[in-house]
């Protein structure tokens, strides 16, 4: 059974820095893709960005530039970097692990960007 742990969320000034960790548990994580997720309040969740097993990446608009996405396999952690961060950032921010059909989410992790 796959679980997913998000960290690292908090509150953070505008044009700060905050790395978010997604520690999964099972056998899948290193042949699966690991991406990134947001929602605001009111707001669709939607994909900040993604990694797959041959460690491709992709990126919102939004966030290109000042994000980057990582996995460490031998710890089956993936990472967000995020760098000049935005109150437009502020977020409850979901890690999420397909393979195959499958899909496996985590229970979020709040990010507050404000002064």
């Amino acid at each position: 059974q796959v679980q997913l742990v998000e960290s690292g969320g908090g509150l953070v000034q505008p044009g700060g820095s905050l790395r978010l960790s997604c520690a999964a548990s099972g056998s899948i994580f290193s042949i699966s893709t690991m991406a990134w997720y947001r929602q605001a309040p009111g707001e669709q969740r939607e994909l900040v960005a993604a990694i797959t097993r041959g460690e491709m990446t992709n990126y919102a608009d939004s966030v290109k530039g000042r994000f980057t996405i990582s996995r460490d396999n031998a710890k089956s952690t993936a990472y967000l970097q995020m760098n000049s961060l935005k109150p437009e950032d502020t977020a409850v921010y979901y890690c999420k692990m397909s393979y195959l059909s499958r899909a496996y989410w985590g229970q979020g992790t709040q990010v507050t960007v404000s002064s």
